[in-house]
Order: structure tokens, then C-alpha cells, then sequence
């Protein structure tokens, strides 16, 4: 699934919920996050509830194109190994 948006933050991620889990629900297990420039915590919720979703398929999700400041987001709150592990930053 390549996003289209070039901010994940509060205002938008619970439209983008959905999406996710749809792609995911069809085999669509790689995010590309190369336009998305802006995010804040909820990028990262976003992302986990997506990543619960694929590993409740007993798959994982891949994300490429990650911005630094989100990959900076997962860090701070210690969850860099659970969404940024196999992943590519942008």
C-alpha cells in the first residue's frame, strides 16, 4: 500500500485506520510512507494497530520509505523494534 498523504497525524490517522486494514486483509503487507512528511504519535499508533493487524494473520508488516521523524517517534517511545524491524527509512 503506498500512501498517498503527506502527514499521518491526529487530524487524519483514523480515516487512514481502515485503509490499512483493509490492504492488510487482502495481502498487502508493505507501506510505503515515501510521501508522508509530517507525523506525529498518532503515526505511530497508526502503524501498530496496523502491525497488530497483520500478526493477528501471523504475518508482519513491511515499511519502507519510513521519515526520520517517525522512525525518531518509534524510538522515543520504544517501539522501534516492533515497527521499525526489516524496515527502510526514506
Amino acid at each position: 500500500m503506498k500512501l498517498d498523504v503527506t502527514s499521518i497525524t491526529n487530524e487524519n490517522a483514523g480515516g487512514l485506520l481502515e485503509r490499512g486494514f483493509s490492504a492488510i486483509r487482502s495481502g498487502d503487507l508493505a507501506v510505503d510512507l515515501g510521501a508522508v512528511a509530517n507525523v506525529d504519535s498518532a503515526a505511530v499508533a497508526l502503524l501498530l494497530a496496523w502491525q497488530r493487524e497483520a500478526s493477528a494473520q501471523g504475518k508482519r508488516l513491511t515499511l519502507t520509505g519510513v521519515p526520520p521523524a517517525l522512525a525518531s517517534l518509534a524510538e522515543l517511545y520504544s517501539v522501534d523494534g516492533l515497527l521499525l524491524s526489516g524496515s527502510s527509512a526514506g
